[in-house]
């Protein structure tokens, strides 16, 4: 028998395969496969690898050669549809295949190998398969609903559907007559929903656990535990599981029979995965739908510029839900309060306060969003102007009260509050703004007999404290709830009629300029939270009172009414004039170095090297926004087109460029950045 060799690729920076021999007693016992998982040694260590090529000769000198030590004969090779995801992926975001394909494989299987897949294998063993019930209750749809189903269900081939529909209109249970449709048709399908956020994956969770309790679902996202993660995973590979339910990360999940994909709240940024290998898990959704020849449904109150525009050329199809699904309940009235004038009483409003305390007299519940945590965003020293900046980062350091720290948001940094001013000695130090814990505080002081909740990123830090919080207000055992953007979307309040919008005006100033299309759809979306339900007799009309001190702004003007298509159609105007996305095409350098002279002089150096510039843009190199982080000076270099090939063209002749350079900047590409 012949020698084989193998291309390997390693979760390395470096761009490119690595030669093995395939050694002739392995052979005997298993040929290779593309897709095959091997153990094989990389410099003094051994890494678990990808086979994507088998071939019988090699370029490789005789001398420099290694033999592939094992092969993962417990797994079946990853299928070929997956390896053609991940090739897009790193071509089109930028990065080597390594680095896209290895680390959306469980740790356990990359560290422990063969190990981890035993015992992994025999605990699926002994997993029973769900148990047919009884048949579950399939609410009846109203007749758009229908129409959206029917359009989803008699697709033929690949079919991008955008649903938009308002808050509360019924989308999921659209999802859930499309699933079991596709289910019913194939025994063998598999179907992929994806949310933005942890968060709402109980809640979708348990949706979907009780319209089908005889199917296999499995969840993944990054909280579940490296042993439940290589569960799910194994399951997924092996079609066992036939309803996949995910965070973006799921995007990338080995369904080798999937026949349907659902991204729901597709408009949220937190789909776009802004650490390693930048992809959007929306846009790698249609691209693995077009490739497989699937529907995919992206459902949204306030879809995305993009979705919208595609819908605007025929490239997506639109399917429109006006009304709520539950009878009689109506969309809240949004009511501005103008702050500009007024007194307030720590960070609220009178008409706020007074609408709460007819909520409290209903026995309905409130909820204040305010999408800063901590008590307040800084302190200060009125005597000699000293303020808690941080020392690591161009930041401020938030007040946390219950513990007295100071604690910085951005690189982790922590100190206990001075109880005098460092610089010049004066006792009375002022918190400055509001946080979530702030506002809670005024709130016990105004309503002391009213049971107050608070729910942000601090209130929820421990495993399961989340779905505790949620079950409180479910149950009607809080009366007020103050929160952060994690309970702005997707939950389903059914005694929630007020919700306040608590300083929303610093996304009106932001040199970001999708910072009002995400406050748009941030408000759109935190009002959707209120009147779920049918209008109580007696009970007061759901609404929304946003503070603030613009209110004659475009924007909440538009927010008013709800008016989304209005404001879309002005905001795409004006993108359309300044050539931005979705009308052109980004890409973003950027530097990090112990100087920001060294980094702005990198990123000089790295436009200069452009070899062709394809009729792309290419700016000036300036800092960040938020120019130092844990020590590190930060800066940017954007790259603009009218052409996705064209930028996609220079990019791949630039970057081989940029890895050949020897520097101690630490440096990254983002296609398709989300902030600039």
């Amino acid at each position: 028998m012949s020698c084989l060799f193998v291309q390997v690729v390693l979760d390395t920076p470096l761009d490119f395969c690595f030669d093995y021999r395939y050694p002739a007693e392995l052979a005997s016992v298993q040929s290779p496969q593309i897709g095959q998982l091997v153990v094989v040694p990389f410099g003094r260590r051994t890494e678990v690898g990808l086979i994507v090529n088998v071939k019988e000769d090699t370029d490789v000198e005789e001398d420099k050669l290694k033999d592939v030590i094992t092969i993962l004969s417990d797994m079946p090779p990853l299928n070929a549809e997956w390896l053609a995801l991940c090739r897009f992926a790193a071509g089109y975001y930028q990065r080597p295949l390594g680095e896209v394909a290895l680390p959306s494989i469980p740790k356990k299987i990359r560290t422990n190998g063969g190990k981890a897949l035993e015992r992994a294998w025999k605990a699926l063993e002994k997993q029973d398969m769900p148990a047919s019930g009884k048949s579950p209750v399939r609410p009846q749809l109203h007749p758009a609903q229908q129409q959206a189903v029917d359009a989803i269900v008699h697709s033929d081939g690949f079919s991008p559907y955008v649903l938009y529909g308002v808050t509360g209109s019924g989308k999921t249970e659209i999802y859930l007559h499309s699933i079991e449709a596709f289910l019913r048709r194939k025994t063998d399908a598999q179907v992929l929903v994806m949310v933005p956020e942890i968060n709402l994956t109980p809640q979708l969770e348990k949706s979907v656990r009780e319209r089908f309790p005889q199917e296999c679902i499995v969840t993944l996202h990054s909280r579940l535990t490296e042993t439940e993660r290589l569960r799910n995973w194994l399951s997924i590979l092996t079609g066992r599981a036939r309803i996949i339910l995910g965070t973006r990360m799921a995007v990338l999940a080995p369904a080798s029979r999937l026949c349907l994909i659902v991204v729901d709240e597709e408009h949220d940024p937190s789909y776009k995965q802004q650490e390693g290998l930048r992809y959007s898990a929306r846009d790698l959704a249609v691209w693995r739908a077009r490739q497989l020849d699937i529907p995919v449904v992206l459902g949204s109150a306030t879809p995305s510029l993009e979705s919208w525009q595609h819908m605007l050329t025929g490239h997506y199809t639109r399917l429109e839900l006006k009304e709520r699904a539950v009878a009689d309940a109506v969309l809240p009235l949004i009511r501005l309060v103008d702050i500009s004038r007024q007194q307030l009483n720590g960070g609220l409003s009178d008409d706020l306060l007074q609408a709460m305390r007819q909520r409290l007299e209903k026995g309905e519940q409130s909820l204040l969003f305010l999408n800063r945590r901590g008590y307040a965003p800084v302190m200060m020293c009125e005597a000699c102007g000293w303020i808690s900046a941080c020392d690591r980062c161009s930041a401020y350091m938030v007040y946390h009260k219950a513990h007295r720290l100071l604690r910085c948001h951005h690189c982790g940094c922590e100190r206990t509050l001075p109880r005098v001013c460092p610089d010049c000695g004066n006792a009375d130090l002022q918190a400055l703004g509001h946080g979530t814990q702030r506002i809670e505080e005024t709130l016990s002081g105004s309503f002391p007999d009213a049971r107050i909740l608070r729910i942000d990123a601090d209130s929820t830090s421990r495993k399961g404290s989340l779905q505790l919080a949620l079950d409180t207000i479910h149950r009607g055992d809080a009366d007020i709830i103050v929160g952060t953007q994690m309970i702005a979307k997707g939950h389903d309040f059914r005694n929630l009629t007020l919700v306040g919008v608590i300083n929303p005006d610093t996304s009106l100033f932001s040199q970001d300029y999708r910072a009002s299309e995400r406050l748009f759809s941030l408000l759109i979306q935190v009002a959707g939270r209120a009147g779920r339900t049918m209008h109580k007799p007696g009970g007061n009309a759901s609404e929304v009172l946003i503070q603030t001190r613009y209110p004659a702004h475009p924007l909440y003007q538009a927010a008013l009414s709800h008016r989304y298509e209005q404001y879309v159609s002005e905001l795409l105007a004006e993108r359309k004039n300044a050539g931005l996305p979705p009308f052109g095409y980004q890409a973003l350098l950027t530097a990090e170095a112990r100087s920001i002279d060294k980094a702005l002089a990198f990123l000089s150096e790295a436009a200069e090297s452009i070899p062709e510039r394809y009729g792309v843009i290419i700016n000036e190199p300036i800092p960040m926004a938020m120019m130092r982080v844990a020590n590190m000076e930060r800066a940017q270099l954007l790259i603009e087109s009218a052409s996705r090939q064209a930028l996609q063209r220079m990019l791949k002749l630039w970057l081989p460029v940029l890895r050949g350079k020897k520097s101690t900047v630490h440096w990254q590409i983002e296609v398709d950045p989300m902030t600039i």
